[in-house]
C-alpha cells in the first residue's frame, strides 16, 4: 500500500460577516522571550493506558509550533499536561518558575459552556483574572484594554451580547480577545480554527503571526496540514509517541504521516494497562510495563506501535 498524502480539513463557513481584525497597536516584542519548555520522557495516562507516551523534546523560546497527528494521538492531552491540568504518569515538564501562572490556554470551543449567561465584554474581561482576582473590580484602564482586545478581533459592537447569541466564529474571536488580555509569553491553542468560517480563520491566523513576531511561544493543536505548512515553521507529529519534531517541511513528509497513521491504527485499547506506582497523583510516579514490553525507555509499546514499521525518527533530544 502506498503511503498516504496529507489531507487538509477546511472549516465550514458558519459565521456571518464580522468587521476585519484591526491593528490597535504596533508590534511589541517581549522584553524577555519565554524560556524553553522542555519535555523529559513525558507520559500521560488515562486508567493506565498512555495518551502521550515517552515524549521528550523542547519548545524553543519564541517558536511557533503546530501539534498534529491522527485522532486520539494525544495532542490535546499534551497541551493539558503542559498547562498543568493533567498529571504526568511519568517524566517531567520543565517550566521555569517565572512562567507559572503566565501561560494562556485557549481550550476547544466545545469545552466552554456557552449556555452560561455572560456577556462578551465580561467573558473577555476574564483575561484580567491573574492581575485582579475575584475581589477587585475593573478600573478605567482595564475597561479600555477590553475594548482594545475586542477591536483587535473585530468584535466592536458585540460587547453586550451574551455568548449564547454568537456564531461559532464570533465566539472564537471572543476567546482570542480574552487570550490577548492575558498578555502571556506562552500561548497554548487547542484546535483554535475548528468549525469556524474561512474569514475568521484568516483573521485569527494573522493574530497568531503577530504573537510570533512578538517572540511569544505559541503551541497549537491543528488538523489542517496545508494550514500548518503555510503558517507554522515548526511541527510536532504525535501518534501518542513522537513520530517527528522539527521544521514543518521535514516533519510532514509522506513517510512520517504514513508512520503516524499506522501507529494509530495499530494501537490496542484492550492491551494490559501500564501500572503506575507513586502517591496516587500520577505526578513523578514510576511507570512500569508488563512483560510484553521491552524494559528500556526506548521501547515500542506493544499497544502503540506496529513492530514491523521503522522506529519513529526526528524526536528532539531534551
Amino acid at each position: 500500500m502506498s503511503p498516504p498524502t496529507a489531507t487538509a480539513v477546511h472549516p465550514p463557513h458558519t459565521s456571518p460577516p464580522v468587521p476585519p481584525v484591526e491593528d490597535v497597536a504596533p508590534v511589541r516584542r517581549l522584553v524577555n522571550a519565554a524560556p524553553a519548555i522542555t519535555l523529559r520522557d513525558v507520559t500521560v495516562a488515562y486508567r493506565g493506558h498512555p495518551a502521550v507516551h515517552h515524549v521528550s523534546g523542547r519548545f524553543v523560546p519564541g517558536s511557533l509550533t503546530a501539534v498534529v497527528g491522527p485522532n486520539g494521538a494525544g495532542k490535546s492531552s499534551l497541551l493539558a499536561a503542559i498547562m498543568g491540568a493533567l498529571p504526568l504518569a511519568q517524566g517531567h515538564i520543565d517550566l521555569p518558575p517565572g512562567l507559572k501562572g503566565r501561560i494562556a490556554w485557549l481550550p476547544q470551543h466545545h469545552d466552554v459552556d456557552r449556555s452560561f449567561p455572560i456577556s462578551v465584554q465580561d467573558l473577555v474581561a476574564l483575561g484580567h483574572w491573574r492581575h485582579l482576582g475575584s475581589l477587585r473590580g475593573l478600573g478605567a484602564a482595564h475597561k479600555q484594554a477590553v475594548q482594545q482586545a475586542l477591536a483587535a478581533v473585530g468584535l466592536v459592537g458585540f460587547e453586550k451580547r451574551v455568548i449564547s447569541e454568537l456564531s461559532a466564529g464570533q465566539f472564537q474571536r471572543a476567546l482570542f480577545a480574552r487570550v490577548l488580555l492575558q498578555d502571556a509569553p506562552v500561548i497554548l491553542l487547542d484546535e483554535p480554527f475548528n468549525a469556524i468560517d474561512a474569514r475568521t480563520t484568516a483573521d485569527l491566523l494573522a493574530l497568531v503571526q503577530r504573537w510570533h513576531q512578538q517572540q511569544r511561544t505559541v503551541i497549537a493543536v491543528l488538523h489542517d496540514l496545508d494550514q500548518v505548512r503555510q503558517h507554522f515553521d515548526q511541527a510536532l507529529l504525535l501518534a501518542r509517541r513522537c513520530v517527528a519534531w522539527g521544521p514543518t517541511a521535514q516533519v510532514l513528509d509522506t513517510r512520517h504521516l504514513y508512520m503516524a497513521r499506522q501507529m494509530a491504527e495499530a494501537w490496542d485499547e484492550s492491551a494490559p494497562s501500564c501500572t503506575v506506582e507513586g502517591d496516587g497523583s500520577g505526578a513523578g510516579a514510576d511507570h512500569h510495563h508488563g512483560n510484553h514490553h521491552d524494559q528500556d525507555h526506548n521501547h515500542d509499546h506493544a499497544h502503540g506501535h506496529d513492530p514491523t514499521l521503522p522506529k519513529p525518527k526526528g524526536q528532539a533530544a531534551a
